[in-house]
């Protein structure tokens, strides 16, 4: 049975090494969490040189990988064997390499810690390899988090790192760096870096350290687009054309995309209360709320029609019937008629 991440880093940080991890899925982030943590703490730093050996998939076959896994250390208990990319591994998509796999967990070598961290791509536990990870290897199934779970995972990884957040502070994280775990860690440790001690991050931190305005920004439109504050609106948008570089176009058409189209489900759904909200869209308690103000401004016509007008935008940013308009135009149309529908 595939194990939940934070179980495996548990184990290992008390010291509990299996003889094979299979890292596989979408996300990234847990899967370089799991092998970043055994590569640079399973052996000592006097151990690494004769018993530390790093692989890229592309670079060998299952047979090269597992002539190093044979081997026994040297003036060590254990070596470890990390094949980065193991996705591109030769010969894994084919029946000789996964026999070859097989055969290996079958009977591993214990005084080897034998790591694939195999991105983007997953082995089917219904198939024969896959069925032998499962049960012979520590599994790990890496998926992409729902929109609705970045917000608590961001929440958690500030909590984790004994700090603490606003809620304000984690929308717009969630709101504008999507569910790219890596990312968000990476600029949620740019903030960190710059205090010792605990750090409150608020939105003035997020706009200070990653650049997101904490009052000029998609996040803020969309909700003066829910509530129809024709006036906050069009504050954002000539914000948004003082600097169009550092406020582009596609995102923020992506984003009021994803929320039209989501208000266009619960319209459909005939859902009106928060709870409701929260269920059918899965999102956040938060974002139900601004779900459920946008509902009784834009009933299922008004959306289909808010909609249109963002699909014309993001035509005209291709070149489609944009005439001489530039981005700042395209934008200021658009939110006029979404305002105006």
């Amino acid at each position: 049975m595939a194990l939940d991440a934070s179980r495996v880093l548990q184990d290992l940080k008390q010291g509990r090494y299996a003889p094979v991890y299979f890292l596989q899925g979408e996300e990234s982030y847990f899967i370089d969490l799991i092998s970043n943590y055994i590569e640079k703490n399973c052996l000592d730093e006097s151990q690494k040189g004769f018993n530390q050996m790093v692989l890229y998939g592309r670079d060998v076959d299952m047979n090269n990988v597992l002539l190093q896994a044979r081997r026994y250390p040297m003036m060590s208990e254990r070596q470890v064997v990390l094949v980065k990319e193991a996705q591109d591994i030769r010969d894994l998509p084919r029946e000789e390499g996964q026999d070859l796999l097989s055969k290996y967990l079958e009977q591993p070598t214990p005084s080897t810690v034998l790591v694939f961290a195999h991105k983007q791509k997953s082995i089917d536990t219904r198939k024969k390899l896959g069925k032998a990870l499962d049960k012979k290897a520590v599994l790990v199934n890496s998926k992409k988090l729902f929109d609705n779970q970045v917000p608590t995972w961001i929440d958690n990884y500030i909590r984790d790192k004994g700090h603490a957040s606003t809620h304000k502070a984690v929308a717009m994280l969630a709101e504008f760096l999507g569910n790219d775990l890596s990312k968000i860690s990476n600029e949620l440790d740019k903030i960190f870096l710059n205090y010792e001690g605990k750090v409150d991050v608020t939105e003035e931190l997020v706009e200070k350290y990653i650049g997101i305005s904490k009052d000029y920004n998609v996040f803020e439109l969309q909700k003066a687009l829910a509530t129809r504050d024709v006036l906050k609106a069009n504050r954002i948008i000539l914000h948004f054309e003082k600097d169009l570089k550092r406020n582009p176009i596609i995102p923020m058409i992506a984003v009021l995309y994803g929320f039209f189209t989501k208000l266009l489900i619960a319209n459909q759904e005939g859902a009106m209360t928060e709870n409701a909200l929260k269920d059918i869209l899965k999102v956040n308690y938060y974002a139900a709320k601004d779900y459920a103000m946008a509902m009784r401004n834009y009933p299922l016509a008004k959306v289909e029609k808010a909609i249109h007008f963002i699909h014309q935008a993001d035509l005209r940013t291709k070149g489609i019937e944009s005439g001489s308009m530039n981005d700042g135009d395209i934008m200021r149309e658009m939110v006029f008629k979404i305002l105006h529908v």
